[in-house]
């Protein structure tokens, strides 16, 4: 028996070796993916220690499309990088955010883009391929997606495992990208686009009018205000333009908003709310109600970095 235990063991060990090593090969691969929107090339930024930031932003698509990094620092005469995070909401910010502080030197200031969807945590895994270059043996990542569908123990754990099924999509990663420079410039990205009908098609439905706040998410979202204190990194919660007929598509946004009023007050964050500033009064500067277009976003960035300035001046925000 034991030599045949030993017969197996050496008959698998050539094999499972192999497997290790297309792992890496694959893995090396797909981190040069420039496909939109542009998740992968902020997680290598993260993980080679890429990122030297005094402003850090965090957010959704609302923060990537939004705030344009290299106006700000043109206007505030330092280093900006943006880790808007598309389609998720605090809880994977918060592991972008683990990992940043990990790998790379932290900012100065981490300026919070909070929206309606900010608090509400999805079932799926949304963009799972994200993950899969990076997730091997990463702790840190199986904590915080692990709660989604999506990925299994044998992803997380066994090699060539996360890169196998049509749920994750994964073998088009191997694909060449549309881009072959990086998507993203310091994290941000801005569309060249027209207003589209998504709006309209929503008020047909009344489908996601009612935004189910995750207590989780708010748990960990005030414990990222605190640790960030403790750091003595200050923080800034900003609201970007949303189109205005959208604003009312929401039943319970005052609701949201009070949440993040109470943690302005209480750990004294200012708090620069653009809802209804004149962007968001035209279209013309929209895509669709929740996202700025090219024009509208480096319009808004001009906006929030003059905005910004006296907060540092004063020693508000340093």
């Amino acid at each position: 028996m034991k030599k045949f235990i030993t017969k197996i063991i050496f008959l698998a060990l050539p094999i499972i070796v192999l497997m290790f090593v297309a792992d890496y090969y694959i893995t090396q691969k797909t981190k040069n993916n420039h496909e939109g929107p542009g998740e992968i090339e902020v997680w290598n930024d993260i993980y080679n220690g890429n990122i030297t930031a005094d402003i850090a932003i965090y957010g959704s698509s609302r923060a990537w499309v939004h705030i344009n990094s290299s106006i700000l620092e043109n206007y505030l005469a330092t280093k900006v990088y943006n880790f808007g995070m598309d389609g998720h909401n605090f809880w994977l910010q918060y592991l972008r955010h683990q990992e940043y502080l990990e790998h790379n030197k932290p900012p100065k200031i981490i300026v919070l883009s909070v929206d309606v969807f900010s608090l509400k945590k999805r079932k799926d895994l949304f963009r799972s391929r994200q993950f899969i270059p990076f997730m091997f043996w990463n702790s840190a990542i199986e904590k915080f997606t692990s709660s989604y569908n999506g990925f299994g123990f044998e992803d997380y754990y066994f090699p060539l495992f996360r890169y196998y099924g049509s749920t994750s999509g994964a073998s088009s990663l191997l694909k060449p990208a549309s881009y072959i420079k990086p998507y993203r410039n310091k994290g941000y990205r801005g569309h060249e686009l027209q207003w589209n009908h998504d709006l309209a098609k929503a008020k047909l439905s009344d489908e996601n009018r009612y935004i189910a706040i995750d207590s989780s998410s708010v748990s960990l979202f005030e414990k990222f205000l605190i640790e960030c204190k403790s750091k003595k990194i200050k923080t800034l919660f900003v609201y970007t333009p949303e189109y205005i007929e959208g604003q009312d598509f929401i039943k319970n946004r005052k609701e949201i908003f009070e949440i993040y009023m109470r943690f302005s007050e209480k750990y004294k964050i200012p708090f620069l709310d653009y809802s209804n500033d004149d962007l968001s009064h035209d279209k013309t500067f929209f895509y669709n109600a929740s996202h700025l277009n090219k024009k509208g976003s480096d319009l808004f960035s001009k906006k929030l970095a003059n905005d910004l300035k006296p907060l540092i001046q004063n020693r508000l925000l340093n």
